[in-house]
């Protein structure tokens, strides 16, 4: 090098792959061998469920036609996309979505943390575990024989609650047929079937908190709630960021299975969300563009509100996905 400028030669030994640096790839990548098998079924399912469907989101700008296939369908643009803005719907089912998710995120996102800071405080193990059983069972419940309960529970003529509500001198509701009843039911219900399994990932967080942390708080006579406030929850703030990101990025999805189950057309009002009109309009209307369309724009706005609160969480608490 003369005068602060590489020859020719130079630059290319430069810019030449350092073979020790690869040899050192490839070494890691043999002594990882069996992870990266371990890999390779999550890889290939993303890859035939996840993104070759991608292929098929076009016919949101054609008017799709089975018997023409994707490509042969003719082109219409945003067409479908305006005329669900257009929609009289459109307002009613941006808000009861939301309004659900937010509900759902309000009460629904504390309890299995407020759940798992209760169990970590359980001392004895026996008691613990048969907590922990209780409260894990309902998740492994499907959302029909749910649903099949609420509708026992809450029947105007033989359900347990109106049961109590008549033997107090009140009358029977019809919480299932009125549309204000609707959104409790669906959210507190969700609260029961998945606190206690949400609460594993944070009592698995609670298990890698430092003992000698509590053991220095126990000798500088800190409180049992002292130690809750000052080690216990700061420990726990990096992943309750991290699962409030993953669940603000599904803000405009709601339980499909559930609602369509629980609803009817009384409840609309509060029950219609955008899954269950996609599936109406799409399925049952066999409007595939246009529910195509409305999919396509639920899946833009959820990937723009995770980049958002991803990058203010960065920005304010250094704790982001990425």
């Amino acid at each position: 090098m003369a005068d602060g400028f590489a020859t020719p030669h130079e630059m290319q030994r430069m810019t030449k792959p350092n073979p020790s640096k690869r040899n050192e790839i490839m070494r890691s990548i043999y002594k990882s061998r069996y992870l990266y098998v371990l890999i390779i079924p999550v890889f290939i399912y993303y890859v035939i469920f996840q993104y070759v469907p991608m292929y098929g989101a076009q016919i949101a700008f054609k008017n799709f036609n089975p018997f023409q296939g994707i490509w042969g369908s003719p082109w219409v643009g945003f067409k479908y996309f305006t005329q669900f803005f257009e929609s009289v719907y459109f307002l009613r089912l941006i808000r009861n979505t939301l309004a659900i998710n937010i509900y759902n995120i309000v009460v629904g996102f504390p309890a299995p943390i407020l759940l798992a800071l209760m169990l970590n405080e359980v001392k004895n193990r026996v008691f613990k575990r048969t907590v922990q059983t209780v409260v894990y069972l309902p998740h492994f419940i499907s959302t029909v024989v749910i649903v099949g309960m609420l509708v026992s529970f809450l029947s105007p003529r033989s359900g347990i609650v109106n049961m109590v509500i008549k033997s107090l001198g009140g009358q029977p509701i019809q919480f299932l047929a009125q549309p204000g009843w609707f959104r409790s039911i669906y959210v507190w219900s969700g609260v029961w079937q998945e606190a206690g399994w949400g609460s594993i990932i944070y009592l698995a967080a609670l298990a890698g908190i430092d003992p000698s942390l509590y053991e220095a708080a126990v000798v500088d006579g800190a409180s049992r709630w002292k130690r809750l406030v000052h080690i216990t929850i700061p420990c726990l703030i990096p992943t309750i960021i991290i699962m409030l990101i993953l669940r603000m990025g599904g803000i405009f999805n709601v339980g499909f299975e559930k609602i369509m189950l629980m609803y009817n057309p009384v409840t609309y009002e509060t029950a219609d969300v955008i899954s269950t009109y996609v599936y109406r309009r799409g399925i049952l209307g066999a409007e595939y563009s246009f529910s195509t369309a409305i999919g396509l724009f639920n899946s833009v706005i959820n990937f723009v509100t995770l980049i958002t609160f991803n990058t203010i969480s960065r920005k304010v608490s250094e704790t982001s996905l990425w």
